[in-house]
């Protein structure tokens, strides 16, 4: 059975944002709220977590994970980021953008595009999804929680609770969050191109 974390949105409590993180590190596979919607992750090196992930989705091999980070530097760290390309991400973060970067050698090779050698990374604006990045301090290799044939995301924690209780480790709820995916922007080419439009504002990169 997962084990339910009820974190309030604006003052998450740090013993239990310790204990997810504990968690993580020690191969769980969490659904957590997002700035967009709910979120499966665990660590970055989880092979584990990613097939589980997969599973639950429904996902082949070709699915694109994103890289949730807590900050700027740490972004920086996992992807390449030339002048231009940075002004842009750089503005728009944190938010509900996803982008499509190189990736720098601090990627596992299994989580790169294998021809483009890229990665998806974003910087979420939730107060418990930071706190949590805070704590971790490591990204959390994430995928949307929607589930297959489902056209939205699921944004209740209990009812993620009912349904995936013997399929995640963890369920972190802080209340409602969106339904709406993030939109995702691709710069591996060095020029913006939306690959999917969602709850982030896409004026900028048009």
């Amino acid at each position: 059975m997962a084990k339910y974390f009820d974190v309030h949105p604006e003052n998450p409590q740090p013993r239990s944002i310790a204990q997810i993180a504990d968690a993580v590190r020690s191969e769980a596979l969490i659904a957590y709220p997002t700035d967009s919607c709910y979120a499966l992750g665990c660590r970055l090196g989880s092979r584990d977590g990613m097939d589980r992930i997969r599973s639950i989705r429904h996902l082949d091999d070709r699915h694109h994970f994103t890289l949730m980070c807590r900050d700027f530097a740490q972004l920086g760290q996992f992807v390449r980021v030339d002048n231009d390309v940075f002004r842009a991400v750089k503005a728009s973060t944190p938010g509900s953008y996803t982008f499509i970067l190189p990736a720098t050698r601090e990627v596992p090779r299994k989580l790169m595009h294998p021809k483009k050698k890229t990665v998806g990374v974003r910087i979420p604006d939730h107060v418990v999804t930071q706190a949590l990045l805070a704590e971790l301090g490591e990204p959390l290799l994430s995928s949307t929680l929607l589930m297959p044939d489902e056209e939205e995301p699921m944004t209740q924690g209990w009812e993620i609770k009912d349904l995936l209780d013997h399929a995640v480790d963890a369920v972190v709820d802080s209340g409602d969050c969106g339904t709406e995916p993030t939109t995702v922007v691709d710069f591996s080419s060095g020029e913006a191109e939306i690959v999917r439009r969602g709850a982030g504002d896409t004026t900028r990169f048009e």
